[in-house]
């Protein structure tokens, strides 16, 4: 401590002053790579330069450039600006070397083409108090900047970028008070695909040993339909789909073009198939270097042995959706079936469906086959291929209904964040909370959450018993009463067995 509040940690690079703030040493928008712009536009990351002096780490860094009409980026609009879009947060309850304490490396979501590490959502002050851990929040590049295929570009430099990150969490956090040789990343929605992909990316190895992924999204982009849509970016641009043809467009202005292409992607069904009403066309590339086969193949031929995984999803993932875009129990008899066409797995999924929930609305249907694809099967499949590879992993369901709208949103994506950070009124959660308070359920499940994930990056133990093929597939429920259960989405799992989660092609 140097002064009244004010703390000083040295980092590789140089050193830093952060703050004391409730019991906690706080200390953000610390740089962990160079400002990709200028020639490092569209590059990998590289290490940042070394600095004189003591840098002050009170303000988060600005966001990556992305888009800003979605609910809850109110942060980003607010937040600084500028072009070092790379940085760290720390939380911890002492920068003490002699510490060791256990650390937890937060990933955003967003559908790749979104989020800050700097979002009020994401404050890990609850979390890094409650198990006594060091949590650490990072910037990676998203949309264009971080995942369309660019020719003269590495793939997937927003996943270098969260590589670069975890490589300054090896070389710096014990001068925080944590460990290194004990990291555990985690991540939501795009930020649990990002761990997942992280878990079959050569150059993430041993930088983490243990691994929580929640809601992983099913969506891979074979490099051939990555190519096809950066195609289409490009037209948007005007400029070919070339790193520097696009590095001649300002990183601000850059979102507008994925932004535009979002909105007539269903315009792509017949090339793009599943893809296209995704309305993102950005995710993870399996470009065969960077990221060379799906983290479902890649776990189960072991690559996770090593890795203890911890993964789940929410029961009503897609509801969220539904109701941001005003159409909860709005679906038509006519759209249920295209969804389940367009979704189901096999020739005759959409008939199994219906034989599946015989009782089902139009409305549930719909919902039901786009949550299993896009979340709780690809989830789900994540922990049957870590078993398969030789590894270990637990499985959860979130079943608690979120309180707004008289509970009608369901147990919906992204529900698990202001739960496990604490944050009922920020961002998504303002959305989730709206009208109801807190009710003394949340609370209760948010000392769940926090007891359950900081043990688990403890000892690698949430505290119920780990997920096994055969021997029951035993998962915990969160709900008002936990219980640990057979897993509860049987009927879907059966109906997805045979699907093979594949990087999805460019289909002519």
């Amino acid at each position: 401590m140097t002064s009244a509040g004010s703390l000083e940690v040295r980092t590789t690079a140089g050193a830093v002053r952060g703050r004391e703030e409730g019991g906690l040493g706080v200390f953000r928008g610390i740089p962990f790579a160079e400002p990709p712009v200028g020639e490092a536009r569209f590059r990998a990351p590289r290490p940042v330069r070394s600095w004189e002096g003591v840098r002050e780490a009170y303000a988060f860094g600005p966001p990556p450039p992305q888009e800003s009409a979605f609910q809850g980026r109110r942060a980003v609009l607010d937040a600084p600006t500028g072009d070092d879009w790379l940085t760290v947060n720390v939380w911890t309850p002492a920068p003490d070397p002699a510490a060791r304490r256990p650390v937890m490396v937060w990933i955003y979501g967003g559908a790749y083409k979104l989020g800050h590490a700097g979002s009020p959502g994401y404050d890990a002050q609850h979390l890094a108090r409650a198990g006594d851990v060091v949590v650490v929040t990072l910037n990676y590049r998203v949309g264009m900047e971080g995942f369309a295929l660019l020719e003269g570009a590495p793939a997937n430099r927003g996943l270098l970028d969260q590589v670069a990150a975890l490589e300054w969490v090896r070389d710096n956090i014990a001068a925080f008070g944590g460990d290194p040789g004990q990291v555990t990343v985690f991540g939501e929605s795009a930020g649990a695909g990002s761990v997942a992909s992280l878990l079959a990316m050569p150059s993430a190895r041993g930088l983490f040993g243990r691994a929580i992924a929640q809601s992983v999204p099913g969506t891979y982009f074979s490099a051939e339909l990555a190519r096809d849509i950066a195609v289409e970016l490009g037209k948007e641009a005007g400029l070919a789909p070339a790193a520097d043809a696009l590095a001649s467009v300002d990183p601000r202005e850059l979102p507008a073009v994925g932004e535009r292409l979002s909105l007539r992607m269903r315009e792509y069904d017949d090339r793009w198939g599943r893809v296209a009403p995704t309305v993102t066309p950005f995710s993870p590339v399996v470009d065969g270097e960077v990221l060379p086969c799906t983290p479902w193949e890649a776990l189960a031929a072991g690559a996770g042995r090593d890795v203890e995984l911890l993964v789940g999803h929410n029961r009503d993932e897609y509801r969220l959706f539904l109701a941001m875009a005003d159409r909860l129990g709005r679906i038509t008899e006519e759209q249920a079936a295209a969804a389940l066409r367009m979704f189901a797995p096999g020739p005759d999924g959409e008939r199994a469906y219906r034989a599946a929930f015989p009782d089902a609305s139009p409305s549930e249907l719909y919902e039901r086959v786009q949550t299993d694809w896009l979340f709780n099967m690809p989830t789900q499949r994540l922990a049957e291929a870590q078993i398969a590879g030789g590894g270990q992993a637990h499985l959860y369901e979130l079943t608690w209904p979120a309180p707004a709208l008289g509970g009608a949103l369901g147990a919906c994506h992204g529900l698990d964040i202001p739960l496990l950070f604490g944050t009922y009124e920020a961002d998504l959660g303002a959305f989730l909370f709206m009208g109801a308070g807190v009710p003394p359920e949340a609370r209760a499940l948010t000392a769940r959450f926090q007891s359950a994930w900081t043990g688990f990056a403890r000892s690698g133990d949430p505290g119920w018993p780990a997920y096994e093929v055969p021997g029951g597939r035993l998962t915990q429920v969160l709900d008002v009463e936990p219980e640990v259960r057979p897993y509860p989405e049987e009927v879907s799992r059966r109906l997805w067995e045979a699907y093979d989660f594949a990087a999805l092609p460019l289909l002519k």
